[in-house]
């Protein structure tokens, strides 16, 4: 678990005001893994008390804004946020319960793929969610 200094400074590198709000959520960012916003608003009341959902996205906007947090949208889920930036890595998820989990850039140096046809594009970052089940819902289904 990071330290309260540690978030403090992590907030000033990203040239962000500390304030109790933003470390709420970045508290509750830091434990959650690939959260929804109603997780962390859950999260950051707990150690704040009151915050409105209102305030977590914006907190969420700038946080994401300033390269803290990286949103990923999964087809057909909310959005979600995690800490693990800057290392272009992509994300599985389980078709059936939702779960996500990261996946390390299979192939090189960032963008990890090279497309065929870029249409006169310079890529800098590929995006790729690979679908499937977890092992949970694997051993629920061998079961079932």
């Amino acid at each position: 678990m990071i330290t309260e200094e540690r978030m403090r400074d992590r907030l000033r590198s990203g040239g962000l005001k500390v304030t109790a709000p933003r470390l709420a959520v970045l508290a509750a960012l830091q434990s959650a893994g690939h959260a929804e916003v109603s997780q962390i608003a859950a999260a950051a009341r707990e150690r704040l008390g009151s915050l409105s959902t209102q305030a977590v996205y914006d907190i969420l906007a700038a946080f994401t804004a300033a390269g803290l947090v990286q949103r990923i949208e999964p087809a057909g889920s909310p959005a979600r946020f995690e800490t693990r930036v800057g290392d272009n890595h992509h994300h599985v998820v389980c078709r059936s319960c939702g779960a996500v989990a990261d996946v390390d850039c299979a192939v090189g140096a960032a963008p990890c793929l090279t497309a065929s046809d870029p249409a006169g594009f310079v890529i800098t970052e590929a995006e790729i969610t690979y679908w499937g089940l977890c092992p949970d819902c694997r051993q629920g289904a061998a079961h079932g």
